[in-house]
């Protein structure tokens, strides 16, 4: 969008996110433009990273770059736990601020990182094709691998109950990189995590006012772990458009929601050729209650604006009850 290139001139993506006025800025420019049922709060899944011992930046057209890499078994034993409410104050201050603008126009979702997409950017270094260094420690150290990924979980499932305290209305995990696993891996070296930070979302939740959040498990590429994902947690589960929609939802379970599952780069195309695909993935929800509409991935930076415009009022209007 152009006003969020314009900010992006002046500062850099870690100003925006650590600036808690600049990210309510951000978080309200799409509520303002395009006709969506909920606000995400700007951050970024990395953001635990730094407190955790492990510096990173962005490089600019290139992406993360983590400023040294874990590659050791003694690296993964160095990280470090910290307290959410302290170190990552500033994303709590955005959710606040953020929730005063939006005045309960729309729910906003906040988000966190999940042990193996986190694990995955502090080990490679950046992103990759193969996450050969991460598999590599995981298959090698499974201790010390469990031990990272139970650290992890625990800093993660605290800042998701922050984020909650703070006023978000449903929180969700990102796993982006998590489809690089079979179900066997999974369920062995992941789903334990995963599982830690839900159910910390849900003891806390009957703890504290009794509100309930919902929750969003979201990843890529992740067809042949859906089942798996939902036994790990979350009411919504993503899927993205490698799966039809409506085999997609009967792995995961007519009991949970599910959210997707539009291919992104469609969006750079004609317009009747996205609304085409729409009309297939709405078919194949057949109307359930239960289904968010969304794309099975992020919307790539080259997207013409005009076009999430005329897919958000498309929804909207073969959807309206």
């Amino acid at each position: 969008m152009s006003e969020y290139r314009t900010l992006r001139e002046r500062y850099s993506l870690l100003d925006l996110c650590r600036t808690p006025e600049l990210a309510t800025e951000v978080t309200l420019q799409p509520v303002r433009r395009i006709d969506v049922d909920a606000a995400i709060l700007f951050s970024d899944l990395l953001l635990p990273l730094a407190p955790l011992g492990v510096p990173f930046d962005f490089v600019r057209g290139e992406g993360p770059a983590i400023e040294t890499p874990l590659r050791s078994e003694g690296d993964l034993a160095r990280i470090r736990r910290f307290e959410p409410r302290d170190e990552l104050r500033y994303v709590l201050e955005a959710i606040r601020q953020i929730q005063r603008a939006l005045k309960g126009r729309v729910p906003l979702i906040g988000f966190a990182g999940a042990p193996f997409t986190l694990a995955s950017y502090a080990i490679e270094g950046g992103h990759s094709s193969n996450f050969a260094h991460t598999k590599s420690l995981m298959y090698g150290h499974p201790n010390a691998w469990h031990q990272f990924c139970d650290t992890v979980a625990d800093v993660v499932g605290d800042y998701l109950v922050a984020q909650i305290e703070a006023g978000v209305d449903a929180v969700m995990v990102f796993d982006s990189w998590v489809g690089a696993l079979n179900a066997p891996d999974y369920r062995e070296f992941i789903m334990p995590h995963t599982k830690k930070i839900f159910d910390r979302i849900s003891e806390a939740s009957r703890a504290a006012d009794g509100r309930s959040v919902p929750t969003i498990h979201f990843g890529v590429g992740t067809g042949a772990i859906l089942h798996l994902m939902r036994e790990a947690g979350g009411d919504v589960i993503g899927a993205d458009w490698r799966t039809p929609l409506d085999e997609a939802w009967e792995r995961i379970g007519d009991d949970r929601a599910i959210q997707g599952n539009l291919d992104p780069t469609l969006l750079l195309g004609p317009l009747d050729r996205v609304f085409a695909a729409t009309d297939d993935v709405l078919a194949r929800a057949g109307g359930r209650p239960g289904h968010i509409f969304n794309f099975g991935h992020g919307i790539l930076p080259t997207t013409p604006v005009e076009h999430v415009q005329a897919l958000a009022r498309y929804v909207h209007q073969k959807t309206r009850r």
